[in-house]
C-alpha cells in the first residue's frame, strides 16, 4: 500500500480554500493507497515516510518563496516528490514565459521589471516604460490567484506607478504585459494534463475589471465552466508542455492557461506546473484517473 502525501496550505482557523482535496484523499484510499494532506510548512511532517509527496494546494508559496524552494529541496532528498523539483524551481518564476517565447511558443508579450538598488527615485527620465497606447497589466513574476496583478489604462500612470514602487520595496520583479482584450468576449480557458494526456479543461470569465486596485482581493476562477479545447488550443498546449526544460514525459501533471492574442489565435498566459487548481469540483469525472495515476506514480510507475 503506497503512502501519498498531498501537499497544502496551513488555512489556519478558516476553512480551506482548495474543494479538491478532501475528495480526492477519499478518492486515494478508495483505491487502495494510504493517502493524506499534510500542510508542506509542518515541521513534524515526516517526509521521508511517504512514498511519493505531491504537491497540491500550496497557495501561500507565493508569499514565501524562498522559504517553499528550499522546502522542496528538503523533500526531493528525502522521497519522491512531484512535480520534479527542478521543474518547481523553474515554474515558481514567470520568467520561463520569456524561454517559451524563445522556443516559438505563442505567449503574451512579457516585459520584466525587477527591482533597483535601493535609495530615492530617479530623475523623471529614469521611471519605468509603461504602455502609453494600450491597456495592460502589471504583475509579479512570482504570482497566483491574482495577487498584485493590476489592469491599468495609459492615463492611469501615476497608479501602475505606485503599484511598481510597492513591489519593488517588497523585492519582487514585476511583469508588464498587454491587457488581452479577447479576455472579455473569449474568457480565459484552463488545459489540465495528468500523465502526459489532456485531463478535461475549463474556461473562466475576465478577473481583472477595470480600477481594480493591486492590493485587492480578486475572485480567482469567476464563471468557471467545462470547456471543450479547439484543436489549436490543444496543440499550442501541448507545444508550451513539450518545452518545458527536460520534457513533458517528466511532468505528472500541468495545467496550460491560454486567452486569444489580437489576432484571435490563442497564447500561453500561464504554464502552471506547480500547485495548479485542478477543479476536480467541476471535473468530478476526472478524479478517479487522477487518483490512479498518482498511485502508479508513487509505485515507481
Amino acid at each position: 500500500m503506497p503512502r501519498i502525501a498531498l501537499a497544502t496550505y496551513d488555512p489556519g482557523t478558516a476553512p480551506s480554500k482548495d474543494p479538491d482535496l478532501a475528495g480526492l484523499v477519499a478518492e486515494l484510499r478508495a483505491a487502495g493507497a494510504d493517502a493524506e494532506a499534510r500542510f508542506w510548512d509542518d515541521p513534524d511532517a515526516d517526509w521521508a515516510g511517504y512514498d511519493l509527496v505531491l504537491i497540491r494546494s500550496t497557495w501561500d508559496y507565493t508569499w514565501r518563496t524562498a522559504e517553499f524552494l528550499a522546502w522542496a529541496d528538503r523533500v526531493d532528498a528525502l522521497t519522491r516528490l512531484l512535480n520534479p523539483v527542478d521543474v518547481v524551481h523553474w515554474n515558481v518564476d514567470k520568467r520561463y514565459l520569456g524561454e517559451l517565447a524563445s522556443a516559438g511558443v505563442p505567449t503574451v508579450p512579457t516585459r520584466y521589471l525587477p527591482p533597483g538598488p535601493p535609495g530615492p527615485p530617479g530623475p523623471p527620465g529614469a521611471e519605468p516604460d509603461l504602455p502609453t497606447g494600450h491597456e495592460y497589466v502589471i504583475k509579479p513574476a512570482s504570482g497566483a490567484g491574482a495577487r498584485y496583478a493590476a489592469r491599468y489604462t495609459p492615463e492611469e500612470r501615476e497608479r501602475a506607478i505606485g503599484q511598481l514602487a510597492r513591489m519593488h520595496a517588497e523585492g519582487l520583479t514585476a511583469m508588464v504585459q498587454p491587457y488581452m482584450r479577447g479576455v472579455d468576449r473569449h474568457g480565459e480557458r484552463a488545459l489540465h494534463f495528468f500523465g502526459g494526456r489532456l485531463l478535461h479543461a475549463s474556461r473562466k470569465g475576465a478577473v481583472l475589471a477595470p480600477g481594480t486596485p493591486f492590493d485587492a482581493v480578486k475572485t480567482a476562477h469567476p464563471k468557471l465552466e467545462k470547456w471543450q479545447p479547439t484543436a489549436a488550443e490543444l496543440d499550442l498546449a501541448e507545444r508550451a508542455l513539450a518545452a518545458v526544460p527536460g520534457g513533458a514525459e517528466r511532468l505528472l501533471y500541468g495545467r496550460v492557461d491560454l486567452v486569444d492574442g489580437e489576432d484571435g489565435q490563442p497564447c500561453v498566459l500561464e504554464l502552471e506546473l506547480v500547485e495548479p487548481h485542478l477543479f476536480l469540483d467541476l471535473h468530478p469525472e476526472s478524479r478517479p484517473r487522477v487518483a490512479r495515476l498518482i498511485i502508479e506514480a508513487a509505485q515507481g510507475s
